[in-house]
């Protein structure tokens, strides 16, 4: 019997047109193998109603869009028997890029035909799921602000960054991993299942999607001339070494902060309190990867 696919597409995802993609899924996908319906998404939350139907019913859906439009279709299928596709279009794609999945939208298409599946981790926060990465402080904000700009796209998104960043302080928290207390001045926190945001930037290059557990990335406050600095290690995966960042891993998390506002779950803003609650939940999702993964 062939297998079923789903694809369903964010067409704003990204600030790029995906009017051709209909014809590179029938020129690229083995339809020996597979049967495959499409839906194109026409607003807030509609992917997540969308797969929350298909799951069970599909043997993939395949989100066709950036990170949020993989956290909608994820959270409707996680703990399902359905698997997680990806055609990446966002502005990061750092799910995609972490496992493997070509950035090209025809391979990536051709990828799902080989369906190498996997089962990973997901984490939850406050209740509500992600998959790449969450986090608090400095990129929260950037989040935000980047949410309510009419451009999407990677370079929309580092005016945004360095705009904000000469204003933006670091604020105190208190972060509570498996028991141990610590306290921190951080300019950013990220909770990484994955090792990067996107665009090949790894806040955390030795995280695991499979290993159970969550790496706390503590980013404190650095000098403006050491913003290059950083970036360099960001992109060579030896961020580990700077004397601004700390990266403590664990199952259960708890963070208390000075104030509410805002975090992000796969670069999707959300306001919220004081009070974080983050958790691992393993093996808790199936995802069709690239061959390199």
């Amino acid at each position: 019997m062939k297998r079923k696919a789903l694809f369903i597409i964010n067409p704003i995802s990204g600030g790029k047109k995906k009017d051709g993609v209909p014809e590179l899924i029938d020129q690229n996908l083995n339809k020996d193998v597979f049967d495959y319906s499409i839906i194109f998404t026409d607003g807030v939350s509609h992917a997540q109603q969308i797969a929350a139907e298909a799951a069970g019913k599909f043997d993939e859906v395949v989100a066709v869009g950036g990170d949020g439009t993989v956290n909608e279709i994820a959270s409707a299928i996680v703990g399902s028997d359905t698997a997680l596709g990806v055609v990446p279009f966002g502005s990061g794609n750092g799910l995609a890029r972490f496992l493997g999945i070509p950035m090209d939208t025809a391979k990536s298409i051709a990828t799902l035909s080989a369906y190498r599946v996997q089962t990973i981790d997901s984490g939850q926060l406050n209740g509500l799921p992600f998959f790449n990465m969450a986090g608090m402080g400095f990129d929260a904000h950037i989040a935000e602000v980047f949410s309510h700009g009419k451009k999407r796209g990677f370079l929309t998104y580092i005016k945004s960054t360095m705009q904000e960043i000469l204003n933006y302080k670091p604020q105190k928290y208190q972060i509570e991993v498996d028991g141990k207390l610590y306290e921190r001045e951080a300019f950013i926190i990220s909770i990484a299942n994955s090792s990067q945001w996107g665009n090949d930037v790894h806040i955390s290059p030795n995280a695991s999607v499979q290993d159970g557990l969550l790496d706390v990335c503590i980013i404190s406050e650095f000098p403006a001339w050491r913003f290059p600095e950083i970036g360099v290690r960001l992109m060579r995966k030896t961020i580990e070494a700077s004397r601004y960042i700390e990266i403590i891993r664990g199952k259960n998390i708890n963070i208390t902060r000075q104030s509410p506002g805002p975090v992000h779950l796969d670069g999707e803003p959300h306001v919220m309190g004081a009070d974080i609650r983050i958790n691992i939940v393993p093996g808790s999702l199936k995802v069709i990867v690239g061959e390199g993964y």
